[in-house]
């Protein structure tokens, strides 16, 4: 009698600890906490996938920056969708979850993330305590001088939130139209992403914050350590690089044994020799057309421009293929295909189209170049950054990375830095 009423005292014990966690605490595939917090981020709606990208890497510094002080802060990952580049027709390319581009056990290997609609069931519903819309100094440097600050001030454009009849906040908010916030503040904020913690953890006690127009933070610290931690854990979900290295192998005769790319899992444990990846024998190219057309007229090359410069380096590499990732519209991809007949292009069936999306396209373009025996990109494209980045990690000799167009009338043609990857 004895055993069983202890027996029985344990179990209400345990019946009544589960309903406090249940009521108390916060259940998540990375950790269990009675505290944790929520650190949610929106980038202005014209950027680009690549750039968001870019941003992703800003925000996890921020987040490793709060959990060095003791707080338990999770990065709640913003749904992609409905993006300026992905104009594919009639393919459904909103609430996309970052798992179908990116491998979330790698990402998590770094800071801990979560997916949005499992921020949603953690949290309760799909509500925001707090959005912060960040934005820049109304008035400027003061005095031309450059200093970080942060301060509440009034919005200086029209906000992107209304209230509804309950008196919540409705946004954009990914595409999630039954989101809504509890509060909405404008900051101004001139500085690293850091200098949002003490705002974040001083000043604001709500559970979940999210901050909008995060671009306006600049990178704690660009090109270090912490940043290419980073950016090696942004490890391409293994379905699209998959399809990319078949692609590599049936049409430009390139595999990773041959080409000295041999790619490991877990980015904690890879750490190629700078110099030691070959690359598949075919030329990577990224020519950036549309709005770099005009927006870059100097620095972009005409198609003529662009292929006399790849048929230059296919001679001196002694290359027979080249492999092109380009938004081109069809009467330049048709010009392209008539003075370049040897370019080969990743082409997905409609079918293919609607799983991959164009983010999952446009990572295959990526991975392809990422491996090519010499890699040329066009000036001040964050889609072509990122190619060198990736094959900083490969392990390439940064003389084939490094390399940009010049426009057809460009007088000083600098070529792009090279950022020594930091282990």
């Amino acid at each position: 009698l004895l055993v069983k009423a202890s027996y029985c005292l344990l179990l209400i014990c345990a019946q009544l600890w589960l309903h406090y966690l249940h009521e108390n605490c916060s259940f998540s595939t990375h950790v269990l906490s009675c505290d944790i917090r929520y650190l949610l981020y929106d980038v202005n709606p014209p950027e680009g996938f690549n750039l968001r990208r870019d941003v992703y890497i800003r925000m996890a510094s921020l987040v490793k920056t709060l959990r060095k002080n003791g707080d338990d802060w999770v990065l709640v990952l913003p749904p992609w969708g409905r993006l300026y580049h992905w104009q594919s027709p009639n393919i459904h390319q909103i609430r996309i979850p970052w798992g179908e581009f990116f491998s979330l056990t790698s990402l998590q290997a770094n800071v801990p993330v979560i997916e949005y609609e499992e921020f949603i069931a953690e949290n309760g519903g799909p509500f925001i305590d707090q959005v912060l819309v960040l934005q820049n100094y109304a008035e400027g440097w003061t005095d031309g001088k450059w200093e970080e600050k942060v301060d509440e001030r009034p919005c200086i454009e029209k906000l992107m939130y209304s209230k509804d009849k309950q008196g919540y906040y409705r946004g954009w908010f990914w595409g999630y139209e039954q989101t809504r916030a509890r509060n909405v503040t404008c900051i101004s904020a001139q500085g690293h992403a850091s200098i949002m913690a003490p705002v974040l953890q001083n000043n604001i006690t709500v559970t979940s914050v999210m901050l909008d127009r995060a671009e306006t933070l600049l990178h704690d610290h660009y090109a270090g350590k912490d940043y290419w931690d980073t950016r090696r854990s942004m490890v391409f979900a293994k379905h699209l690089r998959l399809i990319g290295d078949d692609f590599r192998a049936k049409y430009l005769n390139s595999t990773d044994d041959r080409d000295h790319t041999v790619y490991s899992e877990d980015w904690t444990r890879m750490k190629a020799k700078l110099g030691s990846a070959k690359g598949g024998p075919y030329l990577g190219v990224h020519l950036r057309r549309k709005d770099f057309i005009w927006g870059h007229r100097e620095d972009v090359p005409s198609l003529k421009g662009a292929v006399k410069k790849m048929r230059s380096l296919m001679r001196k590499h002694k290359l027979d293929k080249v492999f092109i990732a380009t938004d081109a519209d069809e009467e330049e991809l048709k010009e392209l295909k008539k003075l370049l007949p040897d370019m080969v292009r990743f082409e997905p069936s409609i079918e293919d189209l609607e799983l991959l999306k164009d983010g999952g396209v446009a990572i295959i373009d990526q991975w392809i170049c990422a491996h090519a025996r010499f890699f040329i990109g066009t000036s001040v494209s964050t889609f072509s950054f990122r190619i060198h980045e990736e094959r900083e990690i490969l392990g390439f000799d940064p003389k084939t990375t490094y390399n940009r167009f010049c426009g057809d009338t460009e007088k000083e043609c600098e070529q792009p830095t090279h950022w020594k990857i930091v282990y």
